[in-house]
């Protein structure tokens, strides 16, 4: 009803997620970068989380309509309430291979030889699965053997991994640590800064014909970033409502008082979608720290400070250099081995105080091999955060492909 009140060509603030309408805000931002750069890599796992209504459908289906589909094979899966064979049957009938009746086995010779025959064209193949935090761990672990598909030395199958917070605490799972060293990078996007709030309404207004009709008051801003706390979704709720008032009341602006209406008689009808959410505490190795609203340049001296922090906690989780684990690793398993091959011929030796010996050695090579393990992700990670620095300032240094740009 509104839209045809003040001339849109479409509605501005629908639901449904729409490419069209994406809007680049800072965590956008850094999400698209993480998955160029997961693109670019041609394999393991890019993990994308974020709460209900951040944007992380629109944001993949952007990265999608920017791609050539004649050189990458995209799918998406959405019902992820399964269990891992049927997983794999989802996988093979995205692909487009009939799979009705088939053994497991036969399933996954016809999803290798479709990645096979893909890569001999000079197409990559991608798996999105979204609504991740609903994945069984045999859901995963089935995703996770799929990517170990490869052809002459490079993977057959890339994943990206869209879910809802709950899906991070899902990894930490004993269960996925195979999983977790196949992640290449992740991120958490975060509700809009309040500052992002008025270009992110005009941008989608601009995109359906907007020609100032109606016009918003600096305050109407605030108001709606108030009641939203700047989650996308909730900002598409109230600001269409709002636009609804707008036009049985014939309004030409929309101001602070209009926003307050509309949320009193939202709160009235027991909508809770409008409550303000406080960003997630993320942990400081995966994520960096939530940063307010702040000019430009603050805001890219905060991020060169929290680079240099992460550096430092990384530098001081790693206090034995990686060169010295793995020579204490290959220690390990020879003795571990040597003491295995002459267990027969020992018979001195108490079994139970032997048992214990490779208990122990058994204990400490697992956690050397998980502390290697965790020491590539973070050092992957500080490795992302520096080329994406580095491209900016470059960016910024040139200000002929900054206009170009």
């Amino acid at each position: 009803m509104y839209d045809q009140f003040y001339g849109f060509e479409g509605r501005p603030f629908q639901l449904t997620p729409d490419p069209h309408f994406y809007f680049e805000s800072a965590t956008h931002r850094k999400a698209l970068s993480y998955l160029g750069y997961g693109l670019a890599q041609g394999e393991g796992f890019i993990v994308i989380t974020g709460d209900i209504g951040a944007g992380k459908t629109t944001l993949v289906g952007h990265l999608m309509a920017t791609v050539d589909p004649a050189r990458l094979t995209a799918v998406k899966i959405v019902s992820t309430q399964v269990g891992g064979d049927d997983m794999l049957r989802l996988t093979a009938q995205s692909f487009g291979l009939p799979v009705d009746n088939m053994p497991k086995a036969q399933v996954l010779r016809q999803v290798e030889s479709y990645l096979h025959a893909q890569a001999r064209a000079g197409r990559r193949s991608l798996l999105i699965v979204d609504e991740a935090q609903n994945l069984s761990v045999s859901a995963i672990e089935e995703l996770r053997m799929l990517s170990n598909f490869q052809l002459g030395g490079h993977s057959l199958l890339q994943i990206f991994l869209l879910g809802q917070p709950e899906f991070r605490d899902l990894m930490k799972s004993s269960q996925l640590e195979q999983l977790r060293q196949r992640v290449i990078a992740t991120h958490h996007l975060e509700p809009m800064m309040e500052s992002e709030v008025e270009p992110y309404i005009l941008h989608r207004l601009s995109v359906v014909g907007w020609n100032g009709d109606p016009s918003f008051t600096p305050d109407a801003f605030a108001a709606i970033y108030a009641a939203t706390g700047g989650v996308p979704r909730r900002v598409n709720v109230l600001a269409s409502r709002v636009l609804l008032l707008g036009a049985l009341d014939q309004l030409a602006e929309i101001d602070a008082d209009a926003v307050a209406a509309v949320v009193a008689d939202m709160g009235a009808d027991s909508d809770a979608a409008l409550e303000p959410v406080r960003p997630s505490v993320l942990d400081c190795v995966e994520e960096d720290d939530i940063v307010p609203a702040q000019p430009q340049k603050a805001v890219e001296a905060n991020e060169a400070i929290a680079l240099r922090a992460e550096i430092e906690a990384l530098r001081a989780r790693q206090p034995e250099p990686s060169v010295t684990l793995t020579t204490e690793i290959a220690t390990l398993r020879a003795e571990l081995n040597r003491l295995r091959a002459g267990q027969a011929e020992i018979q001195a030796v108490d079994p139970e105080a032997l048992k214990d010996c490779f208990t122990l050695i058994e204990e400490r090579l697992s956690s050397l091999e998980f502390r290697v393990g965790e020491q590539d992700v973070a050092l992957r990670r500080v490795l992302t955060l520096l080329v994406e620095w580095v491209e900016r300032e470059q960016r910024m240094g040139d200000p002929q492909q900054s206009a170009a740009a």
